[in-house]
């Protein structure tokens, strides 16, 4: 089992090439992926807010100049995942796949659960700087199906427990899988591996995922497809020969961390949105806290900046 190694780097951005026509972009912590060839290519998620013009540049680099994507699809909705959505897509009338249980995030009827901070480690405390807010995509449409149908050869698996409507992407033919959210290849929870980010297979982001019960079964049918390279949206795309083994052991491990208000009672949520959350529990930091986490997110996306540009 090993991490595919860096494809091409500026101080901007980092791509990484995962598998026959997949490409990573990394923006900050999260990644996108660029699947397909010059003129005919999909983008699986959009990133970090702010970042639609490294998303331009990559693709640039990997398609030639004004590449534009045939589709975006997304495996979610959170703030991190579809931060340039509408950047990319809504000028140019480009279609946007989402799951129909993740559609009222991106259509406006609905927030997400509220993130929980209590919950433990490194991102959790981060995350008391994360929106959980909506959003609302013009030219957003529906899966119908299990393919998406500017994705030849691949499919789409409702993988859900980090959202409702979370989904995975998978292509048969060669074992490629995009998680999504629904597994990381990093600990997001250790404060060295945010900016070491060794590649293993983890818990999906622990804050906001919210019925832990759907994420540990999600786990167990993507280990099911027995993948040869698997691409997260935290972390660097593992491959090789142990791949199978390994995320077969990481679902069979797999736990929820041992407090948290979602951890004893998932949200519940439905066609048109939250529908119930359990009450929140107490919060041992301050209010204060939020600010502490917003300077330590911008120290990390300096660091790993710079370890970018070592490269």
């Amino acid at each position: 089992m090993q991490a595919y190694g860096v494809r091409g780097t500026s101080d901007e951005f980092t791509t990484m090439e995962c598998a026959r026509g997949v490409e990573r972009v990394a923006t900050g912590f999260v990644n996108c992926y660029l699947v397909g060839t010059m003129g005919n290519w999909v983008l699986v998620d959009t990133g970090l807010p702010g970042c639609s013009a490294l998303v331009h540049r990559a693709a640039d680099a990997q398609f030639g100049p004004d590449a534009l994507p045939r589709a975006i699809v997304l495996t979610h909705g959170h703030f991190d995942h579809a931060g340039n959505t509408n950047a990319i897509a809504a000028d140019l009338n480009i279609p946007v796949y989402a799951h129909d249980l993740e559609r009222p995030y991106l259509d406006g009827r609905s927030d997400y659960p509220p993130g929980d901070p209590t919950i433990g480690g490194a991102i959790a405390q981060m995350s008391r700087a994360f929106p959980s807010s909506g959003r609302t995509v013009p030219t957003l449409k529906g899966l119908d199906g299990d393919r998406v149908p500017e994705m030849e050869g691949w499919r789409w698996i409702h993988t859900p427990g980090h959202t409702a409507g979370h989904i995975s992407l998978f292509r048969e033919s060669d074992g490629v899988l995009i998680a999504g959210d629904a597994l990381t290849t990093m600990d997001l929870d250790s404060w060295a591996e945010q900016v070491k980010r060794t590649p293993q297979f983890c818990i999906p982001p622990s804050p906001m995922t919210t019925d832990w019960e759907a994420a540990r079964q999600s786990v167990l049918k993507l280990a099911a497809l027995e993948p040869r390279v698997v691409a997260a949206g935290h972390g660097v795309p593992i491959a090789g020969a142990g791949v199978s083994d390994a995320l077969h052991r990481f679902a069979g491990r797999f736990a929820p961390p041992p407090h948290g208000r979602y951890v004893n009672a998932p949200a519940v949520a439905g066609p048109a949105g939250v529908e119930w959350v359990p009450p929140p529990v107490p919060d041992p930091l301050p209010r204060r806290a939020a600010g502490a986490a917003m300077v330590i997110v911008g120290a990390i996306g300096l660091a790993v900046a710079m370890r970018g540009r070592r490269r």
